[in-house]
């Protein structure tokens, strides 16, 4: 699948200022991975978010939010964050912020 490259061009920008971002294709999409972890990524119209598997079930209770799954096997920790819940600034930049604090917080690979 292709991703939309109008929020990949959303995305960058608020990745900038992060230390150690690298953008490589991932899951058919765009990954931005931070020391080598996956942050956040781009799955057609959809940004993928990595975050704490506790913080999920939170996050999945919000309007279009929804499991990552893209192979039939849901990964925990791991939700497809839909346009409207994305649609604003702010909102996209919270969504961001939340995948690259728990991805620096993992070892870096």
């Amino acid at each position: 699948m292709a991703f939309d490259v109008v929020l990949a061009e959303r995305v960058r920008p608020l990745l900038a200022a992060t230390d150690g971002v690298v953008e490589k294709k991932m899951f058919g999409g765009l990954a931005f991975l931070v020391h080598g972890n996956m942050s956040v990524g781009v799955h057609g119209a959809e940004l993928i978010v990595r975050m704490d598997p506790a913080d999920s079930e939170v996050a999945l209770r919000k309007a279009g939010v929804r499991v990552f799954d893209i192979t039939g096997r849901p990964m925990k920790g791991w939700v497809m964050v839909g346009p409207s819940a994305m649609g604003d600034k702010a909102a996209l930049q919270a969504w961001i912020r939340q995948g690259v604090a728990y991805a620096a917080s993992l070892p870096p690979k």
